[in-house]
Order: structure tokens, then sequence, then C-alpha cells
């Protein structure tokens, strides 16, 4: 196909773009619906996944590389590398921790994790996937986030890492976790899923662990409709988990690359024979969790808007919590103690004062178009896939039997106007005057 053509077609797909943008309703109150989040996506989006679509590029390649160096770029750290989920990514962080070069300090059946119960379940369940102890601690109301303290009581010999999110956006106090993590020997693994761009301490989330993950999933800050990421300071836990995603093989030639190391035939491994084709040598018991060029090639052009996404986040946030500030049985989120988040969304918790049930007023948001999302699984042993798993609670869950009960959340993502938070909030302080 000629450049021209190309062109044409894109020139065309732009258009498209504009002219469904341009026929969209305006927002009308109980008529148009508010999602609690979504992908904010331009004619830039289209026509980068038109292209991919043009050139044939169906497989993991340049795009990917080129998205991988620049969102490492941005976050701050020295390596990327896409994953076909944001669970995926946590799954082989995690996994790339029971590697046999890590020797002692290798993750192994029977090893304890902590992480927290109120919680996603992709955060916990590569803990159990691998044969290791989830450790559950709570969480503080508010912040919705757990402490030092917690973490600290619920160390013991068997614990070799930390895993845990930060939740909604809003970071936990990574830090002092990350400290008392490299003074305790223990890995540390930041869920950075809902957090991208958040600060604590003046430093970007996802650089304070060994590993952070990251989700494109459309409800998340950047999107590529499907996908994630882990990302690492540490040159030799990028080779590993590089090689964890590749099928455990130990080439790290691209897919397509045929003897860019100049030694492709010249290596002796395992009990193969000397010379044994480098790209087909596994070291690792691995996946294959690759993402492609097409979605890359969509975050790539999200990546260019993430300033504005996120300063979009925070207005939404700071206007809703001015406009519902007061209103009586509602606990409203506040933002960890020297941070400033990318919100996720913006959570409530009914007080013991309120005088109605959860479920009364998001079936009331609900009528009027106003979408709401509970905060996750809320205490996860509560949920019938934990059972039986083996696992070790550290302190009392109450908060996070209070989130069980008590606790949504509702949208502030970008694709919100101000007219939108307005009539939430007008909602929400109707609904709580009717129940005074």
């Amino acid at each position: 196909m000629a450049d021209t053509d190309v062109q044409s077609i894109l020139e065309q797909t732009r258009k498209l773009h504009r002219d469904r943008d341009a026929s969209a309703q305006e927002f009308r109150p109980g008529v148009t619906p508010i999602l609690p989040s979504g992908a904010v996506l331009d004619e830039d989006d289209r026509a980068a996944l038109v292209e991919q679509a043009l050139e044939m590029k169906i497989a993991s390649g340049a795009k990917a590389l080129l998205f991988e160096r620049r969102f490492a770029k941005t976050i701050g750290v020295r390596k990327a590398h896409l994953t076909n989920s944001g669970s995926s990514a946590n799954l082989l962080a995690l996994a790339s921790l029971t590697v046999p070069e890590l020797e002692d300090r290798r993750l192994r059946p029977g090893d304890e994790v902590i992480t927290v119960a109120a919680s996603f379940p992709t955060t916990v369940n590569p803990i159990l996937q691998c044969g290791a102890v989830p450790v559950f601690v709570d969480v503080d109301l508010a912040t919705y986030n757990t402490t030092l303290e917690r973490i600290e009581q619920a160390i013991t010999p068997r614990t070799r890492a930390v895993m845990i999110a930060h939740t909604m956006g809003n970071p936990f106090p990574a830090a002092e976790i990350a400290e008392l993590c490299a003074e305790r020997d223990l890995f540390l693994i930041e869920d950075n899923c809902d957090a991208v761009a958040s600060t604590y301490k003046g430093k970007t989330t996802g650089t304070f662990g060994d590993y952070s993950t990251v989700s494109f999933y459309p409800a998340h800050h950047l999107t590529m409709g499907e996908g994630g990421c882990v990302l690492s300071n540490t040159l030799e836990l990028a080779r590993i988990t590089e090689s964890m995603r590749d099928w455990g093989r130990d080439c790290w030639c691209e897919p397509g690359e045929d003897n860019k190391c100049l030694k492709r035939y010249s290596y002796q491994m395992g009990d193969l024979p000397h010379g044994y084709d480098h790209k087909y040598i596994f070291s690792h018991v691995g996946y294959n969790l690759k993402s492609t060029d097409i979605q890359a090639a969509l975050g790539l052009t999200q990546l260019a808007k993430l300033d504005d996404f996120v300063a979009a986040r925070k207005r939404n946030w700071r206007r809703m919590r001015e406009r519902l500030e007061g209103v009586p049985g509602l606990l409203l989120p506040e933002a960890t103690p020297g941070s400033d988040p990318s919100w996720f969304g913006f959570v409530i918790t009914l007080t013991d004062e309120a005088k109605f049930a959860r479920g009364e007023l998001i079936q009331f948001l609900n009528d009027r178009r106003i979408g709401t999302r509970l905060l996750f699984a809320g205490n996860l042993l509560r949920h019938p896939a934990y059972k039986n798993e083996n696992y070790r609670v550290s302190g009392e869950l109450t908060n996070s039997d209070i989130i069980t009960e008590r606790t949504f959340w509702i949208g502030v993502y970008p694709g919100i106007t101000t007219e939108m938070i307005d009539y939430m909030t007008d909602s929400l302080r109707e609904f709580v005057a009717k129940h005074g």
C-alpha cells in the first residue's frame, strides 16, 4: 500500500472520529449515564490503531519497545516490560522472585508475602499461584491504605516480600515501607495500577519497590484496551522479568531478530550440546505474556496525554471533595500525608451516624444514571474463592470489614465534566438531606 493511500485512509479515520464526536449528545442530568471509569479516546488514538492494522503489525515489535522506553522514562525507572494485562504484570513480578539465581532471597513455596485484605484479587492471587502464603493486614479508613506499623508487625522469619497497591491512586507510605523492606531484606512490589503519576514525598509511585506494575485496561489512567507493564530499576530483575515473560527463554534477542548478540551458536547450557541455538534455550519456567504493537501504538498516543489526564483527575476529585465537605453520614477520602495522588476514583464510606444503608444510596444514584462501584473486593477473605486457601491474618481486619459493608466510589476520570461532578454532588446532598 502506497504512503499516499495510507495517509488518505488515516485522514478519513480522523474525520470519522470528528464526525462521531460532533454528533455526541450533550450531558442531560438523569438521562446521560455517568460512568465511574472509562477511556478517553481522540482522533490520534483511532488513527494510531488503524495505522498499525494497515501495516499488519500484529505481534510485539518496534512499537512495543518504543513504548517501554518512553514509559520507563516517564515513571523514572530503568526498565519496563509490557504484558498482556495488569493482572499478568502482577503474576510476572511475583513469579520472577521465585527463580534460582536469586539464591537465598528466592521466594519458595510456603514463604510469606504481606498484602492487604481490602484489595483487588490480582494483587493477591499471584502469591497463592506461586505457592506462597499471603499474610493479610488491615488498612486505615479515609486513606484506604495500610501502614508501616501494620507491615512491621506482620513480619516473621518466613516473610520474603511485601506486595500492596496504592489504593485508588492514593499512595501508601512507600518511602517508609521501602526502607523497612531494605532493612529486613524483603522484596517490595508496588501495584501501581491505580496510581500512575501519583507522588509520595516528591517521588513518583512505582519507583520505590523492586518491582512495580501498571494496568492499561480502559478504566485506568492510560489504556491500550488490554495490557499491563512490569517496571524495575534493577537490571538483574528486569532481565529475569523479560525471560519469564517470553516463554522462559534465555535469549534476549527480540522476535524476528537473529544473532544480534553474535553468539547465537556459541552457548553451552544445561545438558544441551555446545552451539545449541540460543533462541531455543530455556533458563526459566516462564510464560508468554507479551502485548502487541497494535496495543502499544494506542499506548503511545495515550501517553502523550498523560499530564492532561492526571490534571483532570485531580481537578475533579478536588471539586467533589469541596462540594461534599460537611455532609453528615459520609466519611470522605483523605490523601496520604506527604502525597499528591493521581486519583482513580472518589471513595465514600458511610459513618456510624448514617441513617441509611449503602444499598439505598447506591440505588438512588443508579436511578439517576450515576455509576458506582464497590471498593473492589472489600475483605477478600469473605469471598468463596479464598475459603480453603492457605493464608495468615496479622491483627484485626476491622476496617476491611467496614469497607465490605459501607464503602463505594464514584468517578473522577477525565471523561467526567464539571457539570457532571456538580450533578453527582447535588444528588448525594439531596439523598442525605431526605434521610436526615
